[in-house]
């Protein structure tokens, strides 16, 4: 009697192989060996030793390592309200204006407000440090009768500008997510909801809006993502010391003046992976939050609809 179980389909471990394969190797590997090395410290002949979770109670207890991991935690969660607050409201602002067929030429804008993100950031650092400078800066905006302070230069003032930059260099990602989710929501249903009397704003909250939530909130996870990852816009605009008095500082520039040392601070390998310990556990924190929250209840509903 011929077995009906069906052949093991081999075909598919040779085509996801090569991405396995090399994801592990420069994804996988250096993530779980940063972690081993987290637990580590180096002896006075620069041997190896473990010590558990002593290098992340030495981080956060530590009045020389403390300041600065307290101070890089609360700056990235500043900068990442900043995007969440003003570029993805704005993302979508956009995206809902240029997803309407009246606008002519929103193919234009689209590209227009897309460019900064396929820029160079030491170009668009170098520029906005420019504009932004109180020598150039001043002769740019003395004819219209503007003077700028020195908003780089002073510490209350180095990181919101640094944020609003950043949105304006990438606010045209979630703006191409949310107009592509947009164009996809059928015409039938927008044109049925006029008939029956809607306004824009009607269909904006009570028919896009809600079809559009899984894009809201992949958008959502990756701007976290992303903002806790931050590094190259304040290291070549501040330096890695995170100028001014490490206003500006992020857990990313934290790490790097810490792994690879900078000017008369020695790297220290074990301290350095043991802030990129902390950065991996608090965006697997958001991310769970994210998988067992937000994306449950989309699931959820999309069951019970």
């Amino acid at each position: 009697m011929p077995s009906s179980r069906k052949p093991f389909p081999f075909h598919i471990i040779v085509f996801l192989a090569p991405a396995v394969i090399i994801y592990t190797l420069f994804m996988i590997y250096p993530l779980l060996d940063s972690l081993r090395l987290s637990m580590f410290t180096a002896d006075a002949g620069g041997q190896e030793v473990f010590v558990g979770l002593q290098n992340y109670q030495r981080l956060f207890t530590d009045p020389l390592w403390q300041p600065r991991i307290l101070g890089a935690l609360r700056n990235n969660f500043v900068f990442f309200g900043i995007h969440m607050l003003v570029q993805n409201p704005l993302a979508l602002f956009l995206a809902t204006l240029l997803s309407s067929r009246f606008i002519r030429g929103r193919t234009i804008y689209r590209s227009l407000i897309f460019t900064p993100s396929v820029l160079s950031i030491v170009l668009i650092a170098f520029i906005w440090r420019l504009i932004l400078s109180p020598i150039f800066g001043k002769a740019l905006f003395a004819p219209l009768g503007i003077t700028l302070p020195p908003l780089l230069g002073e510490p209350a003032t180095a990181l919101p500008t640094l944020g609003l930059i950043s949105v304006w260099q990438w606010v045209g990602v979630p703006m191409m997510l949310f107009v592509a989710a947009l164009i996809g929501i059928p015409d039938e249903l927008v044109e049925a909801s006029r008939v029956d009397g809607a306004t824009g704003w009607d269909v904006f909250w009570r028919i896009k809006l809600p079809l559009i939530l899984p894009t809201v909130g992949i958008v959502g996870v990756l701007t976290f993502v992303g903002n806790f990852n931050a590094f190259d816009l304040i290291y070549t605009s501040q330096t890695a010391l995170a100028n001014p008095a490490f206003a500006t500082d992020l857990l990313g520039t934290l790490f790097y003046r810490t792994f690879f040392g900078f000017q008369l601070q020695l790297g220290s390998p074990t301290m350095g992976a043991t802030v990129a310990g902390v950065m991996f556990l608090i965006i697997l924190l958001g991310v769970m939050i994210y998988l067992f929250t937000w994306q449950r209840r989309l699931l959820k509903n999309a069951v019970e609809m």
